[in-house]
């Protein structure tokens, strides 16, 4: 039995999801989003070809953490300065930018190539309960 390979052009006619984050487990939340946004999970999947979903996450300054992580967790940024490095814990990042956790956590969990920013690109966090993309009809995405 041969492998099909697809060599066609990715569809312009991408399904969106809407995901509810609050109360959510960070990891496990990531996981399908990333599956979602790289397409894995379509039967016509091809590694070379950008064929995934348009995600919208509302309520993402909600999202929890297990452990310690609320506390312990840090995010670095360095300016190529000496001395220049930056930490900020979990809960000053919520409080900051709560978009940037969900955003770092999925970027983790896409490939490394030229498709990962087309893959980010899709990505729409949304740190409070409405959003924008209601004209776009997004199906509600269930984890």
């Amino acid at each position: 039995m041969k492998t099909l390979f697809s060599t066609q052009i990715p569809s312009t006619d991408r399904p969106w999801f809407v995901v509810d984050a609050a109360g959510k487990n960070l990891g496990r939340l990531a996981t399908t989003i990333a599956r979602k946004l790289s397409g894995r999970d379509r039967v016509d999947y091809t590694a070379h070809i950008d064929n995934g979903a348009y995600v919208v996450i509302v309520n993402a300054a909600q999202v929890a953490v297990s452990g310690k992580k609320e506390t312990e967790k840090m995010y670095y940024s360095h300016s190529q300065y000496l001395g220049g490095l930056k930490e900020i814990n979990l809960t000053k990042m919520r409080a900051k930018n709560p978009a940037h956790i969900l955003e770092h956590a999925i970027k983790g969990m896409l490939p490394k190539n030229k498709l990962q920013a087309g893959m980010l690109q899709r990505l729409r966090v949304v740190p409070g309960a409405t959003h924008q993309y209601e004209a776009q009809k997004p199906t509600e995405l269930s984890i």
